[in-house]
């Protein structure tokens, strides 16, 4: 049975590797403004593209009207761009969250799967994350993520929506951008190793991550979609990587000899983070990809592709 879903944010890069995957017998519309998103990120995908954005209430209630289910993705998705900017970028990850709540309600969608962040825990010390720890944001970015993730619940409550919260932790894969100036740290060391550059390290390297595949990511929104309990989830792979050990593969992959730079630590960035993703398995959500094979995959992509002097 073909059900229309509409994804916010679809033409960005989980978004458009979203789309693809949902593409495929289903009736797919993205909205995106293409601040962020690219048009070639759809390219060749059986979908229909509405550009505009989430401010724009009117525009998302009629680019909604039929779908079952509204995946939000769109946000300004940089901890340090919120810091420089936390008016336009809390405009967004707040006052657009709760249009696409809205628009979702309105249009008689049963739920929203809302893309929050793994910034939300802040940078308390226990580990693993765990969901019903107190968040301590530490950006207006996990800020504005945990008000968003807040009106989900509540319209879950109020108006009978299933809404569900899936943290995300570091997504990394096929069309993140290296060349945009927040770009995450993947893409960078990537393109850089690639460029025969030296990539940058802010801190001593140490700092841990909890890397996750984008396929594993879509996934985890595609059995979100499908009679999953609302509630929050994390979305990640459940390991730690030091940025260290980061470097070190991406070099092995990539063949180079370089060797990487460092510059002091950044501010509102979290020192540690890895997940507990026992409830997302409840679910039967599990990592598909380790870290080396998800680097092949997405360096293989990067190979392929023309960005700029960068690769």
């Amino acid at each position: 049975m073909t059900r229309k879903y509409a994804i916010t944010g679809g033409a960005g890069f989980i978004g458009s590797n979203l789309a693809e995957a949902l593409a495929d017998g289903n009736e797919v519309v993205v909205v995106d403004d293409l601040s962020a998103g690219r048009k070639e990120n759809l390219a060749g995908q059986n979908v229909d593209l509405v550009e505009g954005s989430i401010l724009d209430l009117d525009l998302l209630k009629e680019a909604f009207e039929g779908c079952a289910c509204v995946f939000h993705e769109a946000a300004i998705a940089s901890v340090q761009r919120s810091v420089e900017d936390p008016i336009f970028t809390s405009r967004v990850g707040v006052e657009g969250t709760l249009n696409v709540l809205v628009a979702a309600r309105d249009a008689g969608a049963e739920k929203v799967i809302f893309a929050s962040s793994a910034a939300v825990y802040g940078d308390t010390p226990a580990l693993p994350k765990r969901e019903d720890m107190r968040p301590e944001p530490k950006s207006p970015y996990a800020a504005g993520k945990l008000a968003g993730e807040g009106f989900c619940i509540a319209f879950n409550e109020v108006y009978g929506m299933r809404n569900v919260v899936l943290r995300y932790f570091n997504v990394y894969g096929p069309r993140q951008d290296p060349n945009s100036e927040y770009a995450a740290v993947i893409p960078k060391f990537v393109s850089a190793y690639l460029a025969g550059d030296a990539p940058l390290i802010f801190g001593d390297g140490e700092q841990t991550r909890d890397f996750v595949y984008v396929k594993d990511v879509v996934r985890a929104n595609i059995l979100a979609s499908k009679g999953c309990v609302p509630g929050v989830y994390n979305i990640a792979s459940g390991t730690r990587t030091s940025l260290n050990e980061l470097s070190r593969l991406v070099k092995e992959i990539t063949g180079s000899k370089v060797e990487a730079a460092y510059s002091k630590a950044r501010a509102g960035d979290i020192r540690d983070s890895v997940a507990d993703i026992g409830l997302a398995e409840e679910i039967g959500y599990s990592p598909s990809y380790t870290m080396e094979e998800g680097l092949r995959d997405a360096i293989r992509w990067y190979r392929l592709l023309d960005w700029g002097n960068h690769v």
